[in-house]
């Protein structure tokens, strides 16, 4: 009896490593085939789009999906200023500011973070809002996949096709259609660099009615956009 009952668990656990093992491979290869098909297709619809049109009462999306070469060089460079300067060095994780995030986090109430680009489009295109550490480490594992897969043009190309930049409004380019009348192709450093402040949370900076405090960080990112070398750092993208 003694034995049977242990051959009995000794059966149990080998099935429950099996179809975990089975579970993680499916996921694995499942994520990466993901990830390799948005490489060359563009996402119809992201899973935070869906999260809140499922979630908000009459949430409507407007978007207009735009080749990065359709609009103006100047607006990936107004969020590689205001976002991530260090976008076209890193590997997908920007461990300075991590660190310094992390710091400052023990010490305040009002915590900040230091998501990379690469790490936004992980998780606004792939998973849903969550601050668990499960979903983080996801984030993280994503951000690994589109950094080797993609590179970094694709991963700002769906950068400016995926951010909300208005209720329900992403990408540049219906944004620029509704807050400045024209297609991204005309938008100017200027209105780019307006872009850019609405970013962090476009409800309270809404570029239909910019704030004093939008103008100035606006002018804050056309000096960053000049110091970090204008359209000489993206200039590969567009030959």
């Amino acid at each position: 009896m003694f034995l049977n009952k242990h051959y009995f668990y000794e059966l149990m656990i080998k099935k429950i490593l099996k179809t975990i093992l089975f579970l993680l491979v499916s996921f694995f290869v499942f994520s990466a085939l993901w990830v390799f098909v948005y490489k060359y297709f563009n996402p119809p619809i992201t899973t935070m789009m869906l999260y809140k049109y499922f979630t908000e009462q009459e949430y409507k999306v407007s978007k207009n999906w735009v080749e990065i070469e359709a609009v103006n060089p100047m607006l990936p460079l107004a969020f590689i200023a205001s976002e991530d300067q260090l976008f076209l060095e890193h590997s997908g994780f920007d461990i300075v500011a991590i660190k310094k995030a992390f710091e400052k986090n023990k010490k305040s109430k009002r915590q900040v973070g230091a998501s990379t680009i690469s790490q936004q489009v992980a998780k606004n295109v792939f998973l849903i809002p969550n601050k668990s550490f499960v979903r983080k480490g996801i984030e993280a594992y994503f951000t690994v996949l589109i950094e080797a897969i993609w590179g970094k043009k694709r991963i700002m190309e769906v950068y400016i096709n995926i951010v909300e930049l208005g209720d329900g409004i992403y990408g540049v380019d219906a944004a620029a259609e509704k807050f400045f009348k024209k297609p991204g192709k005309k938008i100017s450093l200027n209105e780019a660099a307006l872009m850019a402040v609405a970013l962090p949370n476009p409800i309270i900076y809404n570029l239909g009615k910019p704030s004093p405090y939008m103008y100035r960080r606006k002018n804050w990112i056309m000096h960053q956009v000049s110091n970090l070398g204008g359209e000489q750092l993206t200039k590969q993208w567009y030959e």
